[in-house]
């Protein structure tokens, strides 16, 4: 028994995947009521946007002038607009188009000012002066007229709302990177790096990118609201998502055209505009409250 027990496996040494700094955090998270209803919301959102097309009970541009102007029913939960088209299929393809675009926005304002922080920080000071005078020139710009300017020369579409969203937003991201670069270029453990001869790329791959996940995380989560609301406005206006495409934002548009016959049709889309702005912002902050070590409820 004795040869046994000395030849008995060594005990686990991995971290269980709850102790793990995510886990922890997601748990904190959703410890509050905040944090979980925003995430429960969320949650929704995204599983409606995702399987839109096995939950829309209908064809959400299928055209039904018979029923047209129908208030909310069993049939039509929403109801149906103008021209007869089921607006709770619409709302599930709508968000699916605002998710879209909050994602690839997003995601490519944060690779373009990531990248632009960490050249700022780390490389020479006339660099870090050239970029931080372009970032805040494009800052300026009011993001609106600026988005109408680039779509009336490139005409109305998703890739052009995606790309403005991305050149508009991503000084956002390049400041707080570059500052974030910056206090880090004088920690221990990266003058250890560059002592060892470590390459820029690493020093910045190894170990400056792990400890930016946190802010940007929390960053992502307040802008995706304000991404929404650009998409929303712009297809208001006709200069984003083109009829017969589902959107928030047009679904908005016709109705305010028929807001007194049919106000039915406003409330359908504009309460989800109005639920993924709150729920992505309270999320917002209870992501701030995990990863933010200024808030004091962090790690």
């Amino acid at each position: 028994m004795a040869i046994a027990e000395d030849r008995a496996a060594p005990p686990e040494t991995r971290r269980p995947l709850a102790e793990s700094p995510f886990a922890k955090g997601f748990q904190r998270m959703v410890s509050s009521p905040q944090g979980a209803i925003a995430f429960a919301v969320v949650a929704l959102l995204v599983l409606g946007a995702v399987f839109a097309p096995l939950i829309a009970p209908y064809d959400p541009i299928a055209i039904a002038p018979r029923i047209r102007f129908e208030g909310p029913s069993w049939a039509h939960l929403l109801g149906t607009d103008q021209i007869g088209r089921d607006l709770f299929s619409r709302v599930l393809y709508g968000a699916r188009v605002a998710l879209k675009v909050s994602l690839f926005g997003t995601t490519a304002a944060l690779s373009l000012g990531a990248m632009l922080g960490i050249i700022a920080g780390l490389g020479p000071r006339w660099i870090d002066s050239v970029l931080v005078i372009f970032c805040d020139s494009v800052r300026s710009l009011p993001m609106i007229l600026f988005a109408l300017a680039v779509v009336a020369i490139y005409g109305p579409s998703m890739n052009t709302l995606i790309g403005v969203i991305a050149f508009s937003m991503a000084p956002g991201y390049f400041r707080v990177v570059r500052n974030q670069v910056l206090v880090l270029r004088e920690t221990d453990f990266v003058t250890a790096a560059n002592a060892m001869g470590a390459s820029r790329l690493r020093v910045a791959l190894t170990h400056l990118v792990p400890n930016l996940i946190g802010p940007l995380i929390v960053l992502i989560a307040m802008d995706i609201p304000a991404v929404i609301g650009i998409e929303s406005g712009l297809s208001f206006l006709g200069q984003g998502i083109q009829p017969p495409d589902a959107s928030w934002g047009t679904m908005l548009s016709d109705g305010y055209s028929y807001i007194r016959k049919a106000p039915h049709i406003a409330v359908a889309a504009g309460l989800p505009v109005i639920v993924a702005t709150v729920a992505f912002t309270f999320l917002g902050e209870a992501l701030r409250d995990v990863f933010d070590p200024k808030s004091g409820k962090g790690r």
